[in-house]
């Protein structure tokens, strides 16, 4: 599919007689940081685009590939993308001549009623006529100011921003995937820790039966050990539901009604090395959103170079040329030849106004298109800085739960020692029990925290994308966007 949709912009591009607007990032009123706050000592390299395979798991490679193949919502992104290439071609079309071929036929009769024509008393008289032509019609409008290609350059650049947010789509539901997965593994992971816990609360609440039923120990101990192994059951139940619906949320993603067929895993991957993170002002030409907001200001500048141009005058051509002849055998004689040629010189004078309005809308247009880039980019900078301090964060947080984990089991076998010894009461072996899988579990948990937030850096850095080239310019740009109309009064 990504082949096909980068064939059809191709063919768009090279469709349209008209230059891509130049990649130009604006100058903002805030200072942009020149070395990330939050960065880790500097690494060499680049991100690669297929980042998921950092993970070093077979089985999520082939997801991320099935979802970026079937998944429903990119398809729906890449026919909007066809749709854009339609119309960067259809604006390219304008600068071109239109011509047609035309053949019309007609055949007539005619009454002639009310002529006193002797010898005709009591009868119509009429007569029959044939008409056919054919011809070869063809109209242009010169592109003397570059108001035609102004709308082609707008939209090529709209061809641009679609297909890097058809790139963002891609980059969105692969992080979907990758996070989706970790999520179904860490359920899995989940629920085999609480099916180990059931089986030592059970076998923890026989050797108190039996020390009960030998009256070793007292009623109140049996019921803890038993409240203790429900709560246990209950938490399983739990455990698997959650199993069931992430699952399902991997064979969403797949377009697909279940996830049957991959195996997920059942322990969380390590988290890989960091990643170059790059320089801040490398950030705009690498995300896909970024890349978008720059083309529409782009496209939304062109806009309002055409609506400028749309107060000086058009000048447009046809012309036509063929043969008619009251019988088809003649349309081939050059003696029965026609032909016309007109030129048509437009200038507006009175619009009440529409012409000056659309060039204020194409202003504020313009204001809001900024602004708009502005925000997504200071977001992209802030979504970076996030990511690379929760790294650290993260990792520290996972080493301090393993470390209470280890130490909680640890707690818990000495409290069932000490309580098979009778030198504790039961209430320390359930605080002790609690505890360590309580720990377990958040550990687990943790563990797949750190890694959703290295999948957020890879798509907060871009994953690897990389701005679209512009192609070589077609034609000469037109006169200079910037100059004002001469023409003077409200049109």
């Amino acid at each position: 599919m990504s082949r096909r949709l980068a064939l059809v912009a191709t063919a768009a591009l090279a469709a349209a007689c008209a230059s891509v607007p130049p990649v130009e990032h604006p100058d903002l009123d805030a200072p942009l940081p020149l070395a990330w706050r939050e960065a880790p000592p500097a690494t060499e390299g680049a991100l690669d685009p297929d980042w998921w395979t950092d993970f070093g798991d077979a089985g999520l490679d082939a997801v991320v590939a099935l979802a970026l193949e079937e998944n429903r919502d990119l398809r729906a992104a890449a026919a909007r993308l066809e749709q854009a290439a339609a119309d960067a071609a259809t604006a390219g079309g304008s600068l071109q001549p239109s011509v047609q071929a035309s053949f019309s036929a007609s055949r007539r009769r005619q009454n002639f009623v009310g002529f006193p024509i002797p010898g005709t008393e009591g009868r119509v008289l009429s007569t029959v006529s044939a008409n056919a032509g054919v011809s070869v019609d063809t109209s242009w409008e010169a592109d003397l100011w570059g108001r035609l290609r102004a709308d082609a350059r707008a939209a090529l650049a709209d061809l641009q921003a679609t297909a890097a947010d058809y790139r963002g789509a891609q980059l969105s539901l692969a992080g979907q995937t990758v996070k989706a997965w970790f999520a179904a593994t860490e359920a899995r992971q989940q629920v085999a820790l609480a099916e180990a816990t059931v089986a030592s609360f059970r076998d923890s609440a026989a050797q108190v039966r039996v020390r009960f039923e030998q009256g070793l120990r007292p009623s109140l101990d049996l019921r803890l050990a038993l409240t203790n192994l429900a709560s246990a059951e209950a938490l399983l139940q739990q455990r698997l539901q959650q199993r069931v619906v992430t699952e399902r949320q991997v064979a969403v993603l797949l377009g697909r009604y279940s996830a049957d067929g991959f195996a997920i895993p059942d322990a969380l991957p390590v988290v890989p090395p960091p990643v170059p993170a790059g320089l801040p002002t490398e950030l705009v030409g690498r995300r896909p959103d970024l890349v978008s907001s720059e083309r529409r200001l782009a496209a939304a500048g062109e806009r309002l170079t055409a609506a400028r141009r749309a107060l000086y005058p058009s000048v447009s051509l046809t012309a036509s040329g063929g043969t008619a002849s009251d019988d088809l055998r003649d349309l081939v004689d050059p003696a029965l030849a026609v032909w016309s040629l007109a030129g048509n010189l437009l200038q507006p004078l009175f619009q009440g106004g529409r012409l000056r309005a659309a060039i204020d809308r194409a202003e504020a247009r313009t204001e809001e298109t900024l602004a708009t880039y502005a925000a997504t980019l200071f977001q992209a900078y802030s979504e970076v800085e996030s990511a690379l301090a929760a790294e650290e964060l993260m990792a520290g947080r996972v080493n301090l739960l393993a470390s209470a984990a280890e130490q909680s089991r640890a707690a818990q076998r000495l409290s069932e020692d000490r309580y098979r010894a009778g030198l504790e009461g039961f209430v320390t072996v359930l605080e002790a029990q609690r505890l360590a899988l309580q720990a377990d579990g958040e550990l687990i948990a943790a563990r797949r925290q750190h890694l959703e937030n290295r999948v957020d850096l890879y798509l907060a850095l871009g994953g690897g994308f990389h701005a679209l080239e512009a192609p070589v310019q077609l034609e000469p740009d037109g006169p200079d966007d910037d100059a004002e109309p001469s023409l003077q009064g409200r049109r």
